[in-house]
């Protein structure tokens, strides 16, 4: 199990990647043809959020919240450390309850 120092340390090093991430791999994804999906195991999708594409050739790419992560970064850094384990557990949580969104919305449309 993580110490409080190792939680928060981690949770830094993480929100600094995506608050520096880049959206190329993510604008190429979007226009990514089948014959080249290979390319995708080498893309970095960090900043990806959500992607769809519809079927009138129109794309909508969403990418993470650059600013809201530069101010979560801030936040820690005044509250020290057990502000970031609760921060991280929340993002845990987060994540867990948005991917049984999707398998419900999976197994609706199935």
């Amino acid at each position: 199990m993580k110490d409080e120092r190792q939680w928060r340390d981690d949770v830094l090093r993480r929100l600094e990647r995506l608050a520096d991430q880049k959206a190329n791999d993510a604008v190429k994804l979007a226009f990514l043809t089948e014959e080249r999906m290979e390319e995708i195991d080498q893309m970095d999708l960090r900043a990806l959020t959500e992607l769809k594409r519809h079927g009138n050739g129109a794309v909508e790419i969403r990418l993470v919240d650059k600013v809201q992560a530069l101010e979560k970064l801030c936040e820690i850094a005044r509250k020290g450390g057990d502000g970031a384990e609760h921060f991280f557990r929340a993002l845990e949580s987060s994540a867990r309850n948005r991917a049984g969104e999707q398998a419900a919305e999976r197994e609706e449309v199935g």
